[in-house]
């Protein structure tokens, strides 16, 4: 098995421990990398200086994008910043290789529908990074909304606040990509999780209106606050579902509380528990704190080598990937203009 991996920053350097702890000896693994950074970046996203990523996994690094997929890779992660996400796709794609790519799919519609045709005709494998849809938690959620716990739904207010300098302790905030506009950066971006779960329980929403922008006092040039509200069409009923996301809560903040007629339900991704309050019932309270969040990608990276060596379809598809990132550029636009954004299936 010969993997490439493009980008190998925290979530490529994740990416590959997991690669290396499934496959072991069975695995070359290689990398085409812009900046020559060595340090190796441990789950809690601190840095070990004293510790050559490259020399202790065994990593042959290439600066050419070609010479690296002249390789013959089988697989490719695709983990550098969002503007470079689609060129980069485009590339493997090109080369015949199943990928996955890391979310948001990219920061722009443009060349979206280009790398969906040509995977189609391809039959090639991919999926996007959106590894919450592997999480207890959200798995629980979804069940429990599908089986019709609390009734008719009535309201959904989903939540994720952190704060920017804090998510990267190895590295100045100021130069993340999720600090700047160029890299395709920005809460609603770079946040887009929320975004892709409340897509995959309800669909795309009928039309979207958002307030926000770079309201703190923090030194970047992307909006760090949005306020979103969905209109949202499910079972032919009007369902309001809304969104709050910042980079400014401290400590974190990750969480979606679903009204219906009979109860309620919060999922606390922070606190690993979901919480099912009925009328007339005792409250349930379904506690994973024990999940280690490396499991997420040990989960997602198991399900997309199933699918690769079964050549079916992964449950992020590129399609979702598109349709999540409407949803956020919606946003933006909303954010920009002052008004509500239509989006039509």
């Amino acid at each position: 098995m010969k993997v490439l991996f493009i980008g190998l920053g925290s979530i490529g350097q994740r990416h590959m421990r997991a690669v290396k702890a499934k496959f072991g000896e069975n695995v070359t693994v290689f990398a085409y990398r812009v900046r020559d950074l060595r340090k190796t970046i441990s789950s809690d996203m601190s840095a070990d200086e004293g510790t050559d990523f490259i020399k202790k996994y065994s990593v042959e690094v290439f600066t050419d994008l070609n010479r690296a997929l002249a390789q013959s890779p089988d697989v490719a992660f695709i983990c550098n910043p969002t503007s470079g996400h689609i060129s980069s796709c485009l590339a493997v794609v090109a080369a015949g290789c199943d990928f996955i790519v890391e979310k948001p799919l990219s920061h722009s519609m443009d060349g979206v529908d280009k790398l969906i045709s040509i995977c189609r005709s391809k039959g090639i494998v991919s999926l996007v990074g959106f590894q919450f849809r592997f999480h207890p938690c959200y798995r629980l959620l979804k069940n429990l909304i599908y089986e019709g716990a609390i009734g008719n739904l009535l309201s959904v207010r989903a939540e994720i606040g952190e704060y920017l300098p804090g998510i990267h302790k190895y590295e100045d905030y100021r130069c993340m990509y999720a600090a700047r506009n160029d890299l395709g950066g920005g809460v609603i971006l770079t946040q887009i999780h929320e975004i892709d779960y409340l897509y995959d329980l309800f669909g795309l929403p009928a039309g979207i209106f958002a307030v926000g922008g770079h309201l703190s006092g923090l030194e970047i040039d992307v909006e760090d606050v949005a306020d979103v509200l969905m209109d949202v069409k499910y079972k032919d009923r009007i369902l309001p579902v809304s969104l709050h996301m910042d980079y400014i809560q401290t400590p974190p903040s990750r969480n979606c509380r679903i009204i219906g007629e009979s109860g309620k339900i919060t999922m606390d991704l922070v606190g690993s528990k979901v919480i099912l309050e009925r009328t007339g019932r005792d409250v349930e309270i379904r506690d994973v704190s024990g999940f280690e969040r490396d499991r997420l990608f040990v989960d997602e990276i198991d399900h997309f080598f199933e699918c690769v060596a079964t050549r079916k379809p992964t449950i992020v598809t590129l399609e979702d990937g598109r349709n999540s990132l409407r949803i956020a550029l919606a946003v933006k636009e909303s954010m920009r203009s002052g008004r509500v954004v239509k989006l039509n299936g």
